[in-house]
Protein backbone atom coordinates (compact mmCIF):
# COMPACT_ATOMS: atom_id res chain seq x y z
CA UNK A 1 0.00 0.00 0.00
CA UNK A 2 1.25 3.00 -0.95
CA UNK A 3 2.19 5.43 1.65
CA UNK A 4 -0.10 8.77 1.31
CA UNK A 5 2.44 11.22 2.16
CA UNK A 6 6.43 11.87 0.93
CA UNK A 7 7.06 14.52 3.90
CA UNK A 8 4.95 16.39 6.31
CA UNK A 9 5.24 20.22 7.45
CA UNK A 10 3.81 21.28 10.81
CA UNK A 11 2.72 25.10 10.85
CA UNK A 12 2.78 26.69 14.08
CA UNK A 13 4.07 29.72 16.13
CA UNK A 14 6.63 30.45 19.01
CA UNK A 15 5.24 28.91 22.58
CA UNK A 16 2.23 26.65 20.78
CA UNK A 17 3.40 23.85 21.78
CA UNK A 18 5.43 22.49 18.83
CA UNK A 19 8.51 21.09 20.80
CA UNK A 20 6.17 19.04 22.77
CA UNK A 21 4.33 17.67 18.88
CA UNK A 22 8.10 17.16 17.74
CA UNK A 23 9.68 15.48 20.60
CA UNK A 24 6.44 12.41 20.09
CA UNK A 25 6.62 12.68 16.34
CA UNK A 26 10.25 11.88 16.31
CA UNK A 27 9.04 8.83 19.23
CA UNK A 28 7.20 7.39 16.42
CA UNK A 29 9.31 4.87 14.88
CA UNK A 30 9.94 5.91 11.32
CA UNK A 31 9.30 9.70 11.41
CA UNK A 32 11.88 12.67 11.58
CA UNK A 33 11.05 16.21 11.91
CA UNK A 34 13.88 18.15 11.71
CA UNK A 35 13.17 21.64 13.90
CA UNK A 36 12.76 24.75 12.44
CA UNK A 37 14.22 23.85 9.56
CA UNK A 38 13.85 26.92 7.33
CA UNK A 39 14.15 29.58 9.84
CA UNK A 40 15.55 32.78 8.18
CA UNK A 41 18.38 32.88 11.40
CA UNK A 42 19.37 29.26 11.93
CA UNK A 43 18.75 25.37 10.42
CA UNK A 44 16.72 23.07 12.55
CA UNK A 45 18.41 24.36 15.78
CA UNK A 46 20.63 26.79 16.85
CA UNK A 47 23.57 24.80 17.75
CA UNK A 48 22.91 22.94 13.99
CA UNK A 49 25.02 23.77 11.09
CA UNK A 50 23.45 21.74 8.76
CA UNK A 51 20.52 19.09 7.86
CA UNK A 52 20.68 15.93 5.85
CA UNK A 53 24.04 17.15 5.01
CA UNK A 54 22.86 20.46 3.92
CA UNK A 55 24.13 23.47 4.58
CA UNK A 56 22.31 26.79 5.54
CA UNK A 57 24.14 28.41 3.05
CA UNK A 58 23.00 25.88 -0.18
CA UNK A 59 19.30 25.49 1.64
CA UNK A 60 19.15 29.63 1.23
CA UNK A 61 20.47 28.91 -2.24
CA UNK A 62 17.60 26.51 -2.79
CA UNK A 63 15.50 25.85 -0.24
CA UNK A 64 13.41 22.92 -2.30
CA UNK A 65 17.49 21.22 -2.37
CA UNK A 66 16.59 20.66 1.55
CA UNK A 67 13.00 19.70 1.16
CA UNK A 68 14.30 17.03 -1.24
CA UNK A 69 16.56 15.67 1.25
CA UNK A 70 13.85 15.33 3.98
CA UNK A 71 11.58 13.95 1.72
CA UNK A 72 13.93 11.09 0.01
CA UNK A 73 14.88 9.94 3.27
CA UNK A 74 14.63 6.16 3.05
CA UNK A 75 12.58 4.25 5.27
CA UNK A 76 11.42 7.59 7.26
CA UNK A 77 8.87 10.16 6.65
CA UNK A 78 10.73 13.32 7.41
CA UNK A 79 9.51 16.76 8.41
CA UNK A 80 10.04 20.23 9.86
CA UNK A 81 8.15 22.89 11.66
CA UNK A 82 7.59 26.30 9.88
CA UNK A 83 6.31 29.65 11.31
CA UNK A 84 4.91 32.01 10.00
CA UNK A 85 7.75 34.49 9.29
CA UNK A 86 10.02 31.69 7.84
CA UNK A 87 11.14 31.27 4.52
CA UNK A 88 8.27 32.58 2.23
CA UNK A 89 9.70 30.17 -0.80
CA UNK A 90 9.05 26.97 1.10
CA UNK A 91 5.44 27.79 1.99
CA UNK A 92 4.54 27.93 -1.92
CA UNK A 93 6.57 24.65 -2.27
CA UNK A 94 5.29 22.72 0.56
CA UNK A 95 1.27 24.05 -0.09
CA UNK A 96 1.12 22.99 -3.10
CA UNK A 97 1.84 19.69 -2.85
CA UNK A 98 -0.35 17.03 -1.71
CA UNK A 99 2.65 14.45 -1.36
CA UNK A 100 3.18 17.08 1.74
CA UNK A 101 1.09 16.59 4.84
CA UNK A 102 -0.17 19.25 6.78
CA UNK A 103 -0.18 19.41 10.43
CA UNK A 104 -1.47 23.14 12.10
CA UNK A 105 -1.02 23.29 15.81
CA UNK A 106 -2.59 25.90 17.19
CA UNK A 107 -3.22 28.11 20.46
CA UNK A 108 -5.15 30.58 22.11
CA UNK A 109 -3.07 33.80 20.87
CA UNK A 110 -3.23 35.31 24.61
CA UNK A 111 -2.03 32.29 26.23
CA UNK A 112 1.37 32.06 23.36
CA UNK A 113 1.54 35.78 23.34
CA UNK A 114 1.77 35.74 27.26
CA UNK A 115 4.09 32.46 27.34
CA UNK A 116 6.63 34.17 24.63
CA UNK A 117 6.86 37.17 27.01
CA UNK A 118 7.83 35.24 29.72
CA UNK A 119 10.44 33.33 27.95
CA UNK A 120 11.82 36.57 26.86
CA UNK A 121 12.25 38.05 30.18
CA UNK A 122 13.40 34.43 31.63
CA UNK A 123 15.89 33.71 28.60
CA UNK A 124 13.95 29.91 29.56
CA UNK A 125 12.47 28.79 26.24
CA UNK A 126 12.45 25.16 27.14
CA UNK A 127 12.03 22.82 30.71
CA UNK A 128 13.27 19.75 31.09
CA UNK A 129 13.84 19.83 34.87
CA UNK A 130 11.02 21.88 36.94
CA UNK A 131 13.17 22.38 40.00
CA UNK A 132 15.23 24.76 37.15
CA UNK A 133 12.37 26.66 36.18
CA UNK A 134 12.64 30.36 35.81
CA UNK A 135 9.66 32.97 36.77
CA UNK A 136 8.89 35.99 35.89
CA UNK A 137 5.65 38.32 35.43
CA UNK A 138 4.96 39.04 31.57
CA UNK A 139 4.01 42.91 30.96
CA UNK A 140 1.16 43.35 28.43
CA UNK A 141 1.79 45.98 25.53
CA UNK A 142 -1.84 46.10 23.87
CA UNK A 143 -0.19 47.09 20.57
CA UNK A 144 2.33 44.67 20.20
CA UNK A 145 -0.50 41.91 20.99
CA UNK A 146 -2.63 43.42 18.07
CA UNK A 147 -0.19 43.03 16.04
CA UNK A 148 0.84 39.99 17.39
CA UNK A 149 -3.12 38.68 16.69
CA UNK A 150 -3.22 39.79 13.27
CA UNK A 151 -0.19 38.73 12.22
CA UNK A 152 -1.52 34.82 13.20
CA UNK A 153 -5.10 35.29 11.82
CA UNK A 154 -3.59 36.57 8.53
CA UNK A 155 -1.47 33.32 8.34
CA UNK A 156 -4.07 31.34 9.43
CA UNK A 157 -6.55 32.38 6.75
CA UNK A 158 -3.91 32.28 4.12
CA UNK A 159 -3.39 28.37 4.98
CA UNK A 160 -6.85 27.74 4.80
CA UNK A 161 -7.60 29.36 1.16
CA UNK A 162 -4.47 27.84 -0.09
CA UNK A 163 -5.86 24.55 1.03
CA UNK A 164 -9.60 25.16 0.14
CA UNK A 165 -8.49 26.31 -3.72
CA UNK A 166 -6.01 22.83 -4.25
CA UNK A 167 -8.62 20.27 -2.12
CA UNK A 168 -6.17 19.61 -0.13
CA UNK A 169 -7.25 19.48 3.87
CA UNK A 170 -4.99 19.24 6.85
CA UNK A 171 -4.99 17.75 10.48
CA UNK A 172 -5.58 19.94 13.00
CA UNK A 173 -4.35 20.28 16.89
CA UNK A 174 -4.90 22.36 19.50
CA UNK A 175 -2.35 23.21 22.14
CA UNK A 176 -5.09 21.08 24.75
CA UNK A 177 -4.76 17.90 22.72
CA UNK A 178 -0.75 17.70 23.43
CA UNK A 179 -1.81 15.72 26.24
CA UNK A 180 -4.19 13.81 24.32
CA UNK A 181 -2.24 9.93 23.45
CA UNK A 182 -5.40 9.37 21.14
CA UNK A 183 -4.54 12.19 19.33
CA UNK A 184 -1.54 11.92 18.92
CA UNK A 185 -1.98 8.14 17.31
CA UNK A 186 -4.62 9.39 15.28
CA UNK A 187 -1.83 11.83 13.66
CA UNK A 188 0.21 8.84 13.13
CA UNK A 189 -2.57 6.84 11.78
CA UNK A 190 -3.70 9.89 9.32
CA UNK A 191 0.23 10.10 8.51
CA UNK A 192 0.30 7.21 7.04
CA UNK A 193 2.84 5.80 9.94
CA UNK A 194 2.60 2.30 11.31
CA UNK A 195 3.84 2.68 14.75
CA UNK A 196 2.22 4.15 17.63
CA UNK A 197 2.77 5.55 20.94
CA UNK A 198 2.29 3.47 24.56
CA UNK A 199 2.62 6.89 26.26
CA UNK A 200 3.34 10.54 25.35
CA UNK A 201 7.10 11.51 26.03
CA UNK A 202 6.95 13.93 29.20
CA UNK A 203 10.61 15.35 28.91
CA UNK A 204 9.46 18.52 28.23
CA UNK A 205 7.36 20.40 30.81
CA UNK A 206 4.76 23.12 30.90
CA UNK A 207 6.80 26.24 31.95
CA UNK A 208 3.80 28.37 33.11
CA UNK A 209 0.67 26.13 34.18
CA UNK A 210 -0.99 28.93 36.24
CA UNK A 211 -4.04 31.16 34.53
CA UNK A 212 -2.99 33.89 32.63
CA UNK A 213 -3.85 36.90 35.29
CA UNK A 214 -1.85 35.60 37.68
CA UNK A 215 1.48 35.11 35.02
CA UNK A 216 0.75 39.33 33.59
CA UNK A 217 2.40 42.50 35.79
CA UNK A 218 -0.15 44.96 34.53
CA UNK A 219 -3.56 43.18 34.68
CA UNK A 220 -6.25 45.91 34.48
CA UNK A 221 -4.49 47.35 31.29
CA UNK A 222 -4.77 43.73 29.77
CA UNK A 223 -8.58 43.44 30.51
CA UNK A 224 -9.22 46.77 29.49
CA UNK A 225 -6.93 46.24 25.89
CA UNK A 226 -9.15 42.91 25.39
CA UNK A 227 -12.29 44.63 25.96
CA UNK A 228 -12.16 46.35 23.32
CA UNK A 229 -11.22 43.66 20.83
CA UNK A 230 -14.19 42.48 19.07
CA UNK A 231 -13.54 38.38 19.70
CA UNK A 232 -16.95 37.57 17.85
CA UNK A 233 -16.33 39.84 14.71
CA UNK A 234 -19.68 41.96 15.24
CA UNK A 235 -18.52 44.73 13.57
CA UNK A 236 -16.82 43.28 10.43
CA UNK A 237 -19.01 43.63 7.72
CA UNK A 238 -19.77 39.92 5.76
CA UNK A 239 -18.33 39.25 2.42
CA UNK A 240 -20.06 36.80 0.04
CA UNK A 241 -19.05 38.26 -3.09
CA UNK A 242 -17.03 36.08 -4.80
CA UNK A 243 -13.46 36.63 -5.28
CA UNK A 244 -12.68 38.11 -8.69
CA UNK A 245 -10.05 37.77 -10.76
CA UNK A 246 -7.71 40.21 -12.43
CA UNK A 247 -9.36 41.83 -15.22
CA UNK A 248 -5.73 42.37 -17.19
CA UNK A 249 -7.29 42.70 -20.78
CA UNK A 250 -10.06 45.27 -19.46
CA UNK A 251 -6.53 47.78 -18.51
CA UNK A 252 -5.67 50.57 -20.68
CA UNK A 253 -2.17 51.50 -21.14
CA UNK A 254 -1.29 55.09 -23.21
CA UNK A 255 -0.12 55.21 -26.61
CA UNK A 256 3.01 56.70 -25.75
CA UNK A 257 2.25 57.92 -21.94
CA UNK A 258 3.64 55.05 -19.56
CA UNK A 259 0.18 55.28 -17.75
CA UNK A 260 -2.00 52.22 -17.28
CA UNK A 261 -5.42 52.70 -16.31
CA UNK A 262 -7.29 49.78 -14.29
CA UNK A 263 -11.11 50.31 -15.09
CA UNK A 264 -13.46 50.04 -12.09
CA UNK A 265 -16.56 49.35 -13.43
CA UNK A 266 -19.46 51.24 -13.26
CA UNK A 267 -17.14 54.60 -12.64
CA UNK A 268 -16.02 57.09 -15.34
CA UNK A 269 -14.48 55.28 -17.46
CA UNK A 270 -14.93 56.32 -20.70
CA UNK A 271 -13.98 60.27 -19.20
CA UNK A 272 -10.48 58.92 -18.05
CA UNK A 273 -10.28 56.72 -21.45
CA UNK A 274 -11.13 60.12 -23.72
CA UNK A 275 -8.40 61.94 -21.49
CA UNK A 276 -5.93 59.54 -21.79
CA UNK A 277 -6.40 59.78 -25.62
CA UNK A 278 -6.26 62.92 -25.88
CA UNK A 279 -2.96 63.00 -23.65
CA UNK A 280 -1.14 61.37 -26.35
CA UNK A 281 -3.41 62.84 -29.40
CA UNK A 282 -4.97 59.89 -30.71
CA UNK A 283 -8.14 58.55 -31.05
CA UNK A 284 -9.45 55.98 -28.43
CA UNK A 285 -8.74 53.08 -30.08
CA UNK A 286 -4.93 54.26 -30.45
CA UNK A 287 -4.35 53.59 -26.93
CA UNK A 288 -3.26 49.73 -25.79
CA UNK A 289 -6.06 47.18 -24.63
CA UNK A 290 -6.94 43.77 -24.23
CA UNK A 291 -3.19 42.76 -23.39
CA UNK A 292 -2.70 39.47 -21.51
CA UNK A 293 -0.72 38.83 -18.41
CA UNK A 294 2.42 38.14 -20.47
CA UNK A 295 2.01 41.48 -22.41
CA UNK A 296 1.75 43.31 -19.92
CA UNK A 297 4.34 42.40 -17.74
CA UNK A 298 6.94 43.54 -21.48
CA UNK A 299 5.01 46.74 -21.24
CA UNK A 300 5.82 47.47 -17.34
CA UNK A 301 9.42 46.15 -18.21
CA UNK A 302 9.67 48.39 -21.25
CA UNK A 303 8.75 51.30 -19.61
CA UNK A 304 9.96 52.39 -16.70
CA UNK A 305 8.95 55.23 -14.10
CA UNK A 306 5.53 53.91 -15.91
CA UNK A 307 2.29 54.72 -13.45
CA UNK A 308 -0.98 53.26 -12.62
CA UNK A 309 -4.10 54.40 -11.50
CA UNK A 310 -7.91 53.63 -10.61
CA UNK A 311 -10.60 55.64 -10.11
CA UNK A 312 -13.58 55.63 -7.56
CA UNK A 313 -17.02 56.32 -8.05
CA UNK A 314 -19.26 57.51 -4.97
CA UNK A 315 -21.15 53.59 -4.49
CA UNK A 316 -24.55 55.64 -4.87
CA UNK A 317 -23.84 57.39 -7.96
CA UNK A 318 -22.18 54.16 -9.52
CA UNK A 319 -25.52 51.90 -8.35
CA UNK A 320 -27.41 54.98 -10.32
CA UNK A 321 -25.34 55.10 -13.38
CA UNK A 322 -25.40 51.31 -13.67
CA UNK A 323 -28.88 51.09 -13.05
CA UNK A 324 -29.64 53.83 -15.88
CA UNK A 325 -27.12 52.47 -18.12
CA UNK A 326 -27.48 48.56 -17.79
CA UNK A 327 -30.84 47.54 -16.18
CA UNK A 328 -33.11 50.66 -17.41
CA UNK A 329 -32.37 51.43 -21.08
CA UNK A 330 -32.83 48.73 -23.81
CA UNK A 331 -30.01 50.57 -25.70
CA UNK A 332 -27.07 48.58 -26.78
CA UNK A 333 -24.33 47.86 -23.96
CA UNK A 334 -27.71 46.91 -21.20
CA UNK A 335 -27.93 43.44 -19.67
CA UNK A 336 -30.98 42.70 -21.89
CA UNK A 337 -31.10 39.01 -20.39
CA UNK A 338 -30.83 40.10 -16.53
CA UNK A 339 -33.05 43.16 -16.89
CA UNK A 340 -35.54 40.39 -18.00
CA UNK A 341 -34.97 38.15 -14.90
CA UNK A 342 -35.26 41.28 -12.68
CA UNK A 343 -38.56 42.08 -14.34
CA UNK A 344 -40.24 39.02 -14.06
CA UNK A 345 -38.48 37.19 -11.22
CA UNK A 346 -37.25 40.57 -9.20
CA UNK A 347 -40.36 42.26 -10.17
CA UNK A 348 -38.43 45.39 -10.42
CA UNK A 349 -41.16 47.91 -11.58
CA UNK A 350 -38.94 48.60 -15.15
CA UNK A 351 -40.92 49.01 -18.45
CA UNK A 352 -41.19 46.83 -21.03
CA UNK A 353 -39.14 48.33 -23.08
CA UNK A 354 -37.08 51.74 -23.42
CA UNK A 355 -38.46 54.25 -21.31
CA UNK A 356 -40.56 56.82 -22.60
CA UNK A 357 -42.07 59.96 -21.86
CA UNK A 358 -45.20 57.78 -19.36
CA UNK A 359 -42.43 56.99 -17.25
CA UNK A 360 -42.00 59.49 -14.29
CA UNK A 361 -39.50 60.30 -11.76
CA UNK A 362 -41.12 58.57 -9.17
CA UNK A 363 -41.29 55.25 -11.38
CA UNK A 364 -37.67 55.86 -11.97
CA UNK A 365 -37.03 55.88 -7.62
CA UNK A 366 -38.94 53.17 -7.25
CA UNK A 367 -37.81 50.90 -10.04
CA UNK A 368 -33.58 52.26 -9.03
CA UNK A 369 -34.99 51.32 -4.86
CA UNK A 370 -35.73 47.85 -6.30
CA UNK A 371 -32.45 47.72 -7.92
CA UNK A 372 -30.64 48.42 -5.23
CA UNK A 373 -32.63 45.37 -3.11
CA UNK A 374 -31.77 43.24 -5.50
CA UNK A 375 -28.72 44.47 -5.63
CA UNK A 376 -28.44 43.58 -1.68
CA UNK A 377 -29.41 40.20 -2.14
CA UNK A 378 -26.91 39.36 -4.89
CA UNK A 379 -23.92 40.70 -2.52
CA UNK A 380 -25.04 38.40 -0.69
CA UNK A 381 -24.89 35.61 -2.56
CA UNK A 382 -28.76 34.63 -2.42
CA UNK A 383 -29.24 35.15 -5.74
CA UNK A 384 -28.87 32.98 -8.74
CA UNK A 385 -27.38 36.11 -11.13
CA UNK A 386 -23.98 36.77 -11.40
CA UNK A 387 -22.45 39.11 -9.08
CA UNK A 388 -21.53 41.61 -12.40
CA UNK A 389 -18.37 43.86 -12.01
CA UNK A 390 -20.89 47.12 -12.97
CA UNK A 391 -22.36 46.72 -9.72
CA UNK A 392 -19.80 44.51 -7.35
CA UNK A 393 -17.96 46.32 -4.71
CA UNK A 394 -15.39 48.83 -5.42
CA UNK A 395 -13.06 47.52 -2.79
CA UNK A 396 -13.51 43.51 -4.55
CA UNK A 397 -12.67 45.26 -7.82
CA UNK A 398 -9.52 46.38 -5.97
CA UNK A 399 -8.47 42.78 -3.97
CA UNK A 400 -8.92 41.64 -7.50
CA UNK A 401 -6.72 44.19 -8.82
CA UNK A 402 -3.48 43.63 -6.36
CA UNK A 403 -4.05 39.62 -6.78
CA UNK A 404 -2.00 40.68 -10.40
CA UNK A 405 -0.69 44.34 -9.86
CA UNK A 406 -1.97 47.10 -7.13
CA UNK A 407 -2.44 50.13 -8.64
CA UNK A 408 0.10 52.98 -7.94
CA UNK A 409 -2.79 55.31 -7.19
CA UNK A 410 -6.58 55.15 -6.16
CA UNK A 411 -7.71 57.86 -6.74
CA UNK A 412 -11.62 59.45 -6.37
CA UNK A 413 -13.40 60.93 -9.19
CA UNK A 414 -14.18 64.22 -7.51
CA UNK A 415 -10.58 64.62 -7.26
CA UNK A 416 -9.05 62.38 -10.53
CA UNK A 417 -9.17 65.56 -13.25
CA UNK A 418 -6.56 67.31 -10.75
CA UNK A 419 -4.45 64.60 -9.73
CA UNK A 420 -4.28 63.18 -13.31
CA UNK A 421 -3.03 66.48 -14.55
CA UNK A 422 -0.49 65.93 -11.37
CA UNK A 423 0.59 63.00 -12.73
CA UNK A 424 1.00 63.81 -16.33
CA UNK A 425 3.42 66.75 -15.56
CA UNK A 426 5.39 64.70 -13.71
CA UNK A 427 5.57 61.98 -16.73
CA UNK A 428 6.62 64.59 -18.89
CA UNK A 429 3.42 66.28 -20.26
CA UNK A 430 3.26 70.32 -18.94
CA UNK A 431 0.21 70.82 -20.49
CA UNK A 432 -2.15 67.91 -20.23
CA UNK A 433 -6.13 68.32 -21.45
CA UNK A 434 -8.81 68.91 -19.13
CA UNK A 435 -10.86 65.86 -18.12
CA UNK A 436 -14.31 65.62 -19.23
CA UNK A 437 -17.21 65.71 -16.00
CA UNK A 438 -19.37 62.80 -15.99
CA UNK A 439 -22.55 63.66 -17.81
CA UNK A 440 -26.06 63.14 -15.94
CA UNK A 441 -27.46 60.11 -16.47
CA UNK A 442 -31.08 59.71 -18.17
CA UNK A 443 -33.56 59.49 -17.85
CA UNK A 444 -33.33 60.76 -14.92
CA UNK A 445 -30.25 62.10 -12.80
CA UNK A 446 -29.70 60.96 -9.25
CA UNK A 447 -30.43 64.82 -8.00
CA UNK A 448 -33.57 64.40 -9.16
CA UNK A 449 -34.59 61.73 -6.92
CA UNK A 450 -32.17 62.20 -4.16
CA UNK A 451 -32.88 62.33 -0.72
CA UNK A 452 -31.54 60.94 2.86
CA UNK A 453 -33.56 57.93 2.54
CA UNK A 454 -31.84 57.12 -0.82
CA UNK A 455 -28.48 57.51 0.74
CA UNK A 456 -29.33 55.67 3.83
CA UNK A 457 -30.03 52.45 1.55
CA UNK A 458 -26.89 52.76 -0.14
CA UNK A 459 -24.64 52.91 2.79
CA UNK A 460 -26.39 49.86 3.96
CA UNK A 461 -25.66 47.86 0.50
CA UNK A 462 -22.69 49.07 -0.15
CA UNK A 463 -21.15 49.01 3.12
CA UNK A 464 -18.01 48.05 3.07
CA UNK A 465 -17.48 50.51 -0.05
CA UNK A 466 -18.45 53.38 2.49
CA UNK A 467 -16.30 51.96 5.61
CA UNK A 468 -13.21 50.66 3.44
CA UNK A 469 -12.81 54.44 1.26
CA UNK A 470 -14.47 56.99 3.92
CA UNK A 471 -16.99 57.39 1.81
CA UNK A 472 -19.92 60.36 2.99
CA UNK A 473 -23.13 61.39 1.58
CA UNK A 474 -23.28 61.81 -1.88
CA UNK A 475 -24.39 65.68 -1.48
CA UNK A 476 -21.57 66.50 -0.08
CA UNK A 477 -18.55 64.44 -1.62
Amino acid sequence: MTAPFDYFIMFAEMRTGSNFLETNLNALDGVTCHGEAFNPHFIGYPNKTEILGVTQAEREADPSRLIRAIRDQKGVLGGFRYFHDHDPRVLELALEDSRCAKIILTRNPLDSYVSWKIAQTTGQWKLTDVKRRKEAKARFDPDEFSTHVEALQDFQVLLLNQLQHSGQTAFYVAYEDLQDLQMMNGLAKWLGVPARLESLDQKLKRQNPSPVISKVSNVDEMIDSLSGLDRFNLSRTPNFEPRRGAAVPSYVAGASAPLLFLPMRGGPEENVIRWMAALDGVETDGLQTRMNQKQLRKWKRTRPGHRSFTVLRHPLERAHSVFCNRILTTRRGSYLQIRETLRKQFKLPLPKSEPDDSFSRADHRAAFVAFMEFVRMNLAGQTGVRVDGAWCTQSQTLASFTDFAPPDHVLREDEAAGQLAQMAGVLGYPDPPEMDTATDDTPYALADIYDAELEALAADVYQRDYVMFGFSDWRGS
